[in-house]
């Protein structure tokens, strides 16, 4: 928003600079984007008179003047401006004067002839001296201008206009009295507000249409007034004009200035009618589907139907809040008109203009929030601008309004010790209640807290830290003393990070790449990886996407997408993982998130171009999980079970153990879950993070290897093909004792010759005693005693060959 100074300083006038001003201005919150002069850099130039004008002896379409400037001769200036008359009065910039220039160097006035005739100076237009050029010819000044007065005094052309960025929630902001009320309140001085009457009424005459309001909710409060007889002659005065152009709006013709300037004196908008152009009575209501109105940009819009829009008898006059309609605008001839002033909901003007591709000023402020107590007092104002200027008659104000519909101001309790918690130093109670109380607020001490009853103005006022933000920002975050906080942490270095990427260059190095995901999926796909164990979906209250609508509960809802992505364009061979949170709960209560690492595997084992290719199976996704292990993690620590989740082949997956404790699952997706992903067989895997960074942190104790020979015995048995290896292993192992120090399963058979139900299976025993060579005898006692164990609890049979 662009306000000019001297306006602001009407109001409130600081001992500050231009500079401070905006330095105060934007500590408090309201950051300036800009600060400029209104003209240019540039000097010698004054009002002058015109004396006499004659033809150029030698030129047509140039003139000879005499000008006045208050000198004891007139300067004699030949010019070719069209508008040049005799006893007008207009800058005149001297011999010596240097108007401001696109090169920034200046361009200097110079003694000179034209055509013959000496001409000593030059009569301005507008753009000569910065300003916009509004005719062809020179800036006609008024005739009380007085002569020989420098042009910038005179145009306050040196006034500053500042550039202010209003954050969303600041709409009380967007005016003259809003900037002055923060300047008084950082400076500890009063506004100077001009002085409206309460209600301007001059006659009966040309009565104010009748007001209903359909649509309550949406305009709570609605005002109208009219006012005849005006005098249309009069013109917008200057002091009104350089207000306007210098807030960067135009002067559009004084009835319409009136209501600009009230916009950007009191924050309120304002729509002027054409009294003569309005059929019937004025309604406030929704727009009917497919109702058509022509805007004052001469735009045709097509309503739908929850728009807010002021209409009469014929139809929409105006888009409420928004833009005004030309049926109903008020142009050079109107002397009769209707002043609307009312306060429109936030949410039933919020996207409206957008929607047709408009940005006013009045949509501008309603989006933000209007002050619901302004429009009776911004009505006032206007109407006696205009009764007093152009001399026309009020009539009464018919208001239509609903008080249970207005916003309602909860007063908020700030205990005072709560401020020096947050902000971190004493302020003096006194002194939050003159910030708070001149900010608008109702202040009643009680005790140890302050009750404040917001402003009607303040719309973000809500909750009590919404207060010390106040009170922050006007005592100065600036004289806020910066200290560091007293802490008592500890220092130990955290590994966290080093482990968990220590897991990520093992997955790298067998192929996979890491895919980085929102926490949110798909509700569809978690419909499709439900299971019991994983809880409820949880949906998500404003989603960023209707397919990232809720949270996940595995990291597979993250994946599975990555890979469908890959695999549309032509990757048959896709490696991925991710690290980071499911969430699992059958509320949000009881919501666990875990961190977690997932991984996903589809295609073949090695590239297209490997020698002897083949498909993945569980076997290599069980070696890729193995590889986030500690390398020296004893195998009989690591336990493995058939998995019961749902979206898991029955027969191709497990779940991970480790000391007895559950670290995750792997195996592959279950065909009919892939089958409605459009998936082919795909490798699926999800571990805890936490029981894997407690594994790679554990310390081992180094121990001298055996100076003495290992020895080798390899049993072979016949057993029941549902007993698996790990049970048999570990009967194996409980066993054989401290003796036996590593083995493995080197052969399997299943097939013919073999008893229906039964496998063969050979394991190789090694054998090893740290203190002594192992005799014969010993080694037979020990594997006796694993082939023992393994008849009695597992009923095999040893083979012979």
């Amino acid at each position: 928003m662009k306000i000019s100074e001297q306006w602001l300083r009407q109001w409130v006038n600081p001992q500050n600079t231009s500079e401070q001003l905006a330095e105060q201005l934007t500590m408090a919150g309201l950051e300036i984007d800009d600060r400029y002069a209104v003209a240019r850099e540039f000097s010698g130039v004054v009002i002058g008179e015109v004396v006499s004008v004659e033809q150029h002896p030698d030129a047509d379409k140039l003139r000879v003047t005499q000008v006045n400037i208050g000198d004891a001769e007139p300067l004699q200036i030949v010019c070719g401006a069209p508008n040049v008359t005799v006893g007008m009065k207009a800058p005149v910039a001297t011999v010596g004067a240097v108007l401001p220039s696109d090169d920034k160097k200046g361009f200097k006035i110079k003694e000179s002839k034209l055509r013959g005739v000496t001409s000593n100076g030059m009569l301005c237009g507008a753009s000569e001296i910065d300003l916009v050029d509004d005719i062809d010819g020179l800036l006609e000044l008024p005739e009380d201008a007085p002569i020989g007065t420098d042009i910038r005094e005179y145009l306050g052309l040196d006034n500053q206009i500042l550039d202010i960025s209003i954050t969303p929630n600041r709409g009380d902001c967007f005016s003259v009295r809003g900037i002055a009320r923060e300047i008084s309140v950082i400076n500890d001085l009063s506004v100077q507000m001009p002085e409206i009457p309460d209600n301007v009424v001059a006659s009966d005459n040309g009565a104010t249409p009748a007001v209903t309001v359909d649509a309550i909710e949406a305009c709570p409060r609605y005002l109208l007034q009219s006012i005849s007889n005006i005098d249309r002659s009069i013109n917008t005065p200057k002091w009104m004009q350089d207000a306007l152009v210098q807030s960067g709006l135009r002067s559009h013709g004084f009835l319409v200035d009136v209501t600009n300037y009230v916009l950007m004196e009191l924050g309120q908008p304002l729509h002027a009618f054409d009294a003569d152009t309005i059929e019937g009575d004025i309604v406030v209501r929704l727009a009917q589907p497919d109702e058509t109105i022509i805007l004052l940009n001469e735009q045709t819009v097509t309503l739908t139907g929850d728009e807010l829009v002021i209409a009469d008898d014929k139809g929409a006059l105006a888009l409420a809040g928004i833009m005004g309609g030309q049926r109903s605008s008020v142009t050079d001839s109107t002397t009769n008109i209707v002043v609307e002033s009312a306060f429109f909901n936030q949410l039933a003007i919020a996207a409206r203009a957008r929607r047709f591709g408009l940005h006013t000023d009045a949509s501008q402020r309603f989006e933000r929030g209007v002050d619901f107590e302004l429009p009776q007092l911004a009505l006032a104002r206007a109407c006696d601008l205009i009764t007093t200027i152009t001399g026309g008659e009020a009539s009464q104000i018919v208001t239509a309004e609903n008080l249970e519909s207005l916003p309602a101001r909860a007063p908020i309790t700030l205990p005072i010790a709560k401020v020096r918690d947050v902000i971190g130093i004493d302020i003096d109670p006194s002194e939050m209640v003159r910030i708070l109380t001149q900010l608008g607020f109702e202040v009643e001490q009680q005790n140890d807290a302050l009750i404040c009853k917001p402003p009607s103005y303040r719309f973000d006022m809500s909750i009590r830290e919404d207060l010390i933000e106040e009170i922050a920002r006007i005592y100065g975050y600036d004289n806020i003393p910066s200290v560091l906080p007293h802490l008592q942490v500890s220092m130990d270095y955290d590994d966290t990070a080093d482990l968990t990427h220590g897991m990520k260059l093992a997955l790298v190095d067998n192929g996979y790449m890491e895919a980085i995901s929102f926490s949110f999926s798909d509700a569809k796909l978690e419909a499709l990886l439900d299971d019991e164990a994983l809880g409820e979906v949880l949906a998500l209250a404003n989603p960023i996407s209707s397919d990232l609508a809720v949270m996940r509960r595995t990291l597979l809802s993250s994946l599975l997408p990555c890979v469908q992505y890959n695999l549309n364009r032509q990757q048959p061979r896709v490696r991925f993982f991710e690290t980071g949170l499911s969430f699992v709960g059958q509320s949000i209560s009881d919501l666990v998130q875990t961190p977690s690492i997932a991984v996903v595997a589809v295609g073949d084992v090695w590239s297209e171009q490997a020698y002897q290719n083949r498909a993945l199976d569980f076997y290599d996704l069980k070696h890729d999980i193995e590889q986030l292990l500690p390398a020296q993690l004893d195998s009989a620590r690591i336990r493995y079970e058939r998995s019961a989740l749902s979206f898991l082949h029955p027969g191709q997956s497990a779940e991970l153990y480790i000391d007895d404790i559950y670290v995750g699952w792997l195996g592959q997706l279950h065909p009919n879950t892939a089958k409605q992903l459009d998936l082919p067989t795909t490798w699926v895997a999800q571990l805890s993070l936490a029981p894997l960074l407690t594994l790679a942190r554990e310390q081992h104790t180094i121990t001298t290897p055996s100076k003495f020979p290992q020895v080798r015995r390899d049993i072979a048995i016949l057993v029941d093909s549902d007993i698996s290896m790990q049970t048999l292993e570990t009967t194996i192992r409980s066993a054989a004792g401290t003796l036996l120090t590593d083995l493995w399963l080197f052969d399997v058979y299943q097939g013919d010759n073999m008893p229906t139900g039964q496998r063969s299976l050979a394991f190789a025993l090694i054998w090893q005693d740290s203190t002594q060579t192992l005799s014969d005898e010993a080694v037979k006692a020990a594997t006796d005693k694993v082939v023992q164990a393994l008849v009695d609890q597992h009923s095999v049979q040893l083979r012979d060959s």
